[in-house]
């Protein structure tokens, strides 16, 4: 959940995130009588230790356009610090490409504009929200790619302000949405140099600073996610929509089981028509989403295996799971993939 803070400052609530104990979650069983499956799907959601990821100051500092004087024992990125308009977009609107070599005397353009600069914690989803645009608008604008892991001291260039006014820039923030695309692209912490960290077994929650990496090949086949018969398949779903998984009619608080091999990339309920949703990696550009979950056993970062049980399914007198595979971040029918049943 977004939620507006003072002037200036944004907490976004999701379940990817350091809890408030040193303790590792521990999954609460449900009997299929507890009269909780009943409830709203936050509420078991909510009994798992409280993650949060860190608050996004929106302090962009602005920067004029101009141009630079390359000196003796510069650097792109010491040239950055001192323009303020970052290294990345220097490089890119100077025509500079890796091992970006520069010499005393070049003059390199700077382009001006608002740009924040990225803390240690912070994603692109929290940075987004932290001044009421969009991660998809901050990706174009920074000409970001795979994997958009951000770097700590990265200077991001910020949509041009519309409204100056707090209130204008915290009704923004509050109407910010997820989607699960933003979470896969834009919801792991900055590291020091834009590389995930290789920790995919945490003993407890990953701390906010610590990037998931993930299997870099997938090996073997795909299962089913849950026992029940198909209610809606893949694809055009009438009116207009497209429905981009499928979704599977279970029992009440029926075991949810890891489609394949991976590592789990979030926990929380915080993406819109969703509910409760859970995201595994599984390395090839493979992903799988298991959506309106009413318990989650799995933490962030947590290395999990074809067939465990990550959760219980939801509520009501018709509950749904929702099933999505995802390669490289396109959305794919299951049933081509899942075992013929």
């Amino acid at each position: 959940m977004i939620r507006a803070l003072p002037p200036f400052v944004l907490l976004v609530t999701l379940g990817g995130c350091i809890p408030q104990t040193a303790s590792p979650p521990q999954a609460t069983p449900v009997a299929l009588d507890d009269p909780r499956i009943d409830a709203d799907f936050d509420t078991l959601f909510d009994e798992k230790p409280v993650w949060e990821m860190r608050p996004v100051a929106a302090n962009a500092r602005d920067v004029d356009d101009g141009s630079y004087t390359v000196q003796p024992g510069d650097t792109l990125r010491s040239i950055g610090e001192k323009t303020g308009a970052g290294s990345e977009t220097l490089a890119r609107i100077n025509g500079l490409s890796p091992p970006f070599i520069i010499r005393p005397g070049q003059r390199l353009d700077v382009l001006g504009g608002r740009y924040h600069k990225v803390s240690a914690g912070e994603t692109g989803i929290a940075i987004a929200a932290a001044y009421g645009t969009q991660w998809s608008t901050l990706i174009e604008l920074n000409a970001l790619g795979e994997p958009f892991t951000l770097r700590l001291g990265q200077r991001l260039l910020l949509p041009p302000l519309s409204s100056p006014t707090n209130a204008a820039l915290e009704a923004r923030a509050a109407a910010f949405k997820l989607d699960i695309d933003d979470i896969l692209t834009g919801g792991e912490p900055a590291t020091e140099d834009a590389v995930a960290v290789a920790t995919i077994e945490p003993k407890r929650p990953l701390s906010p600073a610590v990037a998931v990496a993930v299997p870099t090949s997938f090996s073997g086949q795909f299962g089913w996610p849950a026992a029940g018969k198909i209610s809606a398949r893949f694809g055009v779903a009438g009116e207009g929509n497209v429905n981009q998984g499928i979704e599977v009619s279970v029992a009440k608080a029926a075991p949810i089981l890891a489609a394949g091999d991976g590592v789990v990339a979030f926990v929380g309920d915080d993406v819109a028509n969703y509910g409760g949703l859970i995201l595994i990696r599984h390395g090839g550009g493979w992903i799988t989403a298991y959506g309106r979950a009413a318990q989650a056993d799995v933490t962030r970062g947590q290395k999990v295996t074809r067939g465990q049980m990550i959760g219980r399914a939801g509520s009501g007198s018709a509950p749904q799971l929702f099933f999505q595979m995802r390669k490289n971040r396109i959305p794919v029918d299951p049933l081509k993939q899942l075992p013929t049943r």
